[in-house]
């Protein structure tokens, strides 16, 4: 009995080792680019369930690879159902909106094809347990101790702050300032935002960046917390006054201190840390296809 409990862990290492493994290669940008997979092309009207990894999210559609290799683009609607599984029959999975749908999360599509070749997203499925496993990868909101864990963070944090750069150009950046732990939106701020709304490009070649900051001072934690939440109330905001899709903010990210340099440090103002950076970016592929 001993022996077969022992395989079965072992078995289970072996399983928790390739899927890290399999996030880590996704996260890195120069890997996807040197090993492409093989492209799946849907047939129109057909439904179909892929699960693999998201490579990348995109406005409205994101990119899925499966065990196999292959990559088969997904699009979002107004309609796709976004949530964790199911535990249980009287314990439904918890709603998500798109901004859930970061980078080597591991999710189960089901969709119906389209006239491009796409899968139609009607349900998206994932564990509790690879969203979080995604989020600690995404960006260091709590102590990790595992080497590869530590690993994975490092590359999502460069892939987060260089990957709307090979992409898209930015059209035009606004900043909104706060007060000293503080983390709603001033007068002025919302009409700075509101500025932004309305200027806001028409089409699909657009998408917006939301960095959240904090100064230097006090509790490194603390400080991550509520530079996340500070680019959560600017989501919130354009989502709710403006209707800005959320298909078109990429996940809002908290970076906790803003980084000076060091010949800088003696002149800077703290309150300028304090702030969320907001990037319109255009889609040079989208810009040049019209």
């Amino acid at each position: 009995m001993n022996a077969v409990k022992q395989f079965g862990n072992s078995r289970r290492m072996i399983a928790s080792i390739l899927v890290v493994f399999l996030c880590a290669a996704i996260a890195n940008p120069a890997f996807a680019e040197l090993q492409p997979g093989q492209k799946r092309v849907v047939t129109e009207g057909e439904k179909l369930e892929v699960k693999g990894v998201i490579l990348n999210r995109d406005g409205e559609t994101l990119q899925l690879r499966d065990v196999t290799r292959t990559d088969t683009t997904v699009v979002l609607t107004e309609s796709t159902s976004i949530s964790t599984s199911r535990k249980g029959m009287f314990r439904p999975g918890k709603e998500f909106d798109v901004s859930g749908l970061i980078n080597g999360l591991i999710v189960t599509v089901d969709g119906i094809g389209n006239a491009e070749g796409q899968l139609k997203a009607e349900k998206i499925r994932f564990k509790d347990s690879d969203f979080k496993a995604a989020v600690s990868a995404y960006a260091q909101t709590d102590p990790v101790d595992d080497k590869v864990d530590q690993a994975l963070i490092e590359i999502a944090k460069t892939d987060a702050r260089i990957s709307s750069l090979d992409e898209y150009d930015v059209a035009k950046v606004v900043s909104v300032y706060f007060g000293v732990g503080q983390t709603d939106l001033t007068a002025e701020s919302k009409a700075t935002l509101d500025e932004l709304a309305a200027k806001a490009p028409d089409g699909k070649n657009y998408l917006i960046e939301v960095q959240g900051f904090a100064d230097s001072t006090g509790d490194f934690n603390q400080n991550l917390a509520l530079s996340q939440q500070r680019a959560n109330n600017v989501v919130q905001y354009l989502a709710v006054k403006h209707a800005v899709p959320l298909r078109r903010i990429s996940t809002p990210m908290g970076y906790g201190e803003t980084q000076a340099d060091a010949a800088d440090t003696g002149s800077r103002s703290h309150s300028n840390d304090r702030r969320v950076d907001v990037r319109v970016m255009l889609n040079k592929g989208l810009q040049s296809a019209n």
